[in-house]
């Protein structure tokens, strides 16, 4: 008949498929690594890190600035002056003043005495603004841990997977082999052979899949560490972490708590408050006190050999084209704006929360049921070799039992680290990585 036809040319083409060995990972030299090493590393190399920390040494530097007006501000001059004789200012000034040849050396001292409140409350806008950022290096640090306990897990995710291709490469070529001896002994048929090697293939190309997925996630752990070039690591496996916490409530408000960029948000928006209330003092006048003293070593005859003078100075703001009331509105509606970036930090914080929670208990659950799933593969498969050895079944039902072990083995090992990647990424939304 034609379909028995075209069916032995199909099993003909099947059977003359070569068998090619997946190729071996690069060999490099592996570094060997713990969790605690590569989060360690990336804090120390991370880029981000640096940024957030450069940032906070910063706004450090700003607290010094808005400080610096409650000191007295002290300077040197040397002043010389050649004039033509009897020279006076004629032009472009209301005083009149004669002009006279010399050279002086003086030091010149000048102090705010009170801007009634000013300065102190800048003070206290740019120690929050430091605290903020002291958080966001906190925050960075947070960001880049997860991202190295994700890509941690991740790579012993695909360590493992490779491991289960391996040993289905040679479980399926030890089928292969002891099919393709029965068929020379006219015990089983080319049918059998055929789909002996096919399952082969199946494991050659998982085989090959794994090994790619594995430097891929090698190259991810590589630039979560901060390295600039891929590296290849010897990993460590890792204790499984405990059943998570099964009262959301209490995680919520120990996240509303300790999230660092929570915290940082609440020292940014007072700080901004502070700064509005500063801005509203620009209106008070400012007391500020100057002395002068020096000598005149080269002089004509009319000015003194030596110079002292002390002054009070207090500067009343009457008009300045509305200068003051709009730096007013504008820092109270920036205040505003921080203080309504803080409502919705906590908001998205407490739905980030409660989605990292259910990811949790979801791979939580995983695990039994992968385990089960494992086991029960694993009893299907001896039963389907023995009843094939007897000949009570078919190559087809080896071929499944086969693949369905596979299965299992690749869900009961992702499950294992999907489980540890999500609880990494609650304790990272309960705000205990810093």
């Amino acid at each position: 008949m034609k379909i028995r036809g075209d069916l032995s040319i199909l099993l003909s083409l099947i059977i003359s498929v070569p068998v090619f060995a997946p190729a071996p990972v690069l060999a490099q030299a592996a570094q060997s690594l713990t969790l605690k090493e590569a989060e360690a590393i990336a804090i120390q190399n991370h880029p981000k890190v640096q940024v957030a920390v450069s940032l906070a040494t910063a706004a450090e530097a700003q607290v010094t600035q808005a400080r610096s007006a409650n000191y007295p501000l002290i300077f040197g001059s040397l002043t010389g002056v050649a004039a033509e004789k009897d020279s006076r200012v004629a032009a472009g000034s209301l005083s009149n003043p004669i002009i006279y040849d010399r050279y002086a050396n003086g030091i010149s001292v000048s102090q705010l005495l009170t801007d009634f409140g000013r300065t102190q409350e800048l003070v206290k806008s740019s120690n929050l603004h430091a605290k903020a950022q002291q958080e966001n290096v906190a925050t960075s640090r947070a960001d880049v841990l997860l991202q190295v306990d994700q890509a941690y897990f991740a790579a012993l995710r695909a360590q493992a997977l490779l491991t289960v291709a391996e040993q289905t490469v040679q479980e399926r070529q030890l089928v292969a082999d002891q099919v393709k001896e029965l068929e020379k002994n006219k015990i089983k048929s080319g049918l059998d052979v055929s789909f002996a090697n096919v399952a082969l293939q199946q494991g050659q190309l998982l085989l090959i899949q794994a090994q790619n997925d594995l430097l891929a996630s090698f190259a991810d752990l590589s630039a979560a560490l901060g390295y600039s070039s891929q590296q290849t690591f010897r990993l460590s496996e890792e204790p499984m972490p405990s059943a998570p916490s099964s009262d959301v409530k209490s995680l919520i408000e120990q996240s509303l708590r300790d999230r660092p960029e929570l915290i940082g948000q609440r020292s940014e928006a007072t700080s901004a408050q502070r700064f509005a209330k500063a801005q509203s003092n620009l209106w008070f006048p400012t007391v500020s006190a100057f002395a002068t003293a020096g000598l005149v070593p080269l002089r004509e005859d009319p000015v003194s050999s030596r110079y002292f003078a002390v002054g009070l100075n207090v500067n009343i703001p009457i008009f300045n084209g509305f200068l003051f009331n709009s730096l007013k509105k504008e820092a109270d509606s920036r205040a505003h704006a921080e203080e309504q970036r803080v409502r919705d930090l906590q908001d998205r914080i407490t739905r980030e929360v409660v989605k990292a929670w259910l990811g949790a208990n979801s791979a939580y659950q995983r695990l039994a049921v992968t385990d089960q799933l494992l086991k029960q593969a694993n009893l299907a498969l001896d039963l389907a070799q023995s009843r094939y050895r007897l000949g009570l079944s078919s190559i087809v039902e080896l071929s499944q039992a086969q693949l369905n072990q596979t299965q299992a083995q690749i869900e009961e090992a992702s499950a294992k680290y999907d489980y540890a990647a999500q609880f990494a990424a609650l304790n990272y939304q309960l705000g205990t990585f810093r």
